[in-house]
């Protein structure tokens, strides 16, 4: 708890300690960044527990289908020893010729939604390889996460993104950083009016002033606006003070901190 506010990070990217550092180099070098944590279960907690966080979503991304099981049941694993801290969203690869098996795989854990990341992945989120993925967990109501966004590609930009979110109206997605990296604004203005989208914040205060972090709050409006870090990347309590000088009443901040992602995955 933090200033009188549970806190549930959405948004934290978990790796087995023999992998970690070179999983984070690779984060750093995709964004530009030098991430703030070491990638580790351990850390995260620690800086967690620093920070007054109460619980995590935690995932990872295959960027082979070879990994998706072995990424899986790590996290499977680690929510297994946490419970009551830990959360844990499945991956999947979209050009995988085993999506549907990994995904009932993943089902079978107890994982209890699906991390893609587009741009990780290669492969566009309103192609068919994703498609595929989308068709399953609106069949089953199963949540998804997808990476939304950057400026320097196509594969999950609003124009792609808008395009899923019609094709898919019973989707329960959180798209993350406000659904668009790097191109905020025109996410915050095209893809608002999807009342069946949920964004995350994370990676997005650093970027943006307090005016324009608000005004895309605004537009999806705080009830569907859920607190994330993008751990390892950014600082915990940088993040919650971003949002509690930004001029949300104490109804709006509750909402983001904690409430809106329990709604959302239905606890």
């Amino acid at each position: 708890m933090f200033g009188g506010f549970r806190i549930f990070d959405a948004h934290c990217h978990i790796y087995p300690e023999k992998i970690a550092e070179r999983a984070v180099e690779g984060i750093d070098s995709f964004y530009g960044v030098l991430a703030h944590g070491r990638g580790t279960v351990a850390d995260l907690v620690e800086k967690g527990d620093k920070a007054g966080v109460d619980r995590f979503l935690v995932h990872s991304v295959a960027t082979n289908g070879h990994q998706v099981r072995s990424i899986n049941e790590f996290i499977a694993g680690e929510v297994e020893k946490l419970p009551d801290r830990f959360t844990g969203f499945g991956t999947l690869y979209p050009g995988s010729e085993t999506v549907e098996e990994d995904y009932e795989h993943l089902r079978s854990l107890g994982l209890k939604g699906v991390k893609l990341h587009p741009d990780f992945q290669r492969s566009a989120v309103d192609g068919a390889e994703c498609r595929r993925i989308f068709d399953l967990c609106e069949r089953d109501g199963f949540p998804v996460m997808v990476h939304f966004g950057d400026i320097r590609k196509d594969y999950s930009n609003p124009d792609r993104t808008s395009k899923v979110l019609e094709d898919y109206p019973s989707l329960k997605i959180i798209g993350a950083h406000l659904g668009g990296w790097s191109v905020w604004k025109d996410a915050a203005d095209r893809l608002s009016e999807f009342e069946n989208l949920y964004v995350d914040c994370c990676s997005s205060t650093a970027y943006l002033s307090d005016s324009e972090f608000c005004r895309c709050v605004e537009k999806f409006g705080a009830s569907r606006v859920i607190f994330g870090t993008d751990y390892p990347m950014w600082r915990a309590e940088t993040e919650i003070k971003a949002l509690l000088r930004a001029g949300f009443t104490d109804s709006e901040l509750g909402d983001i901190f904690y409430n809106n992602i329990v709604r959302f995955l239905g606890e």
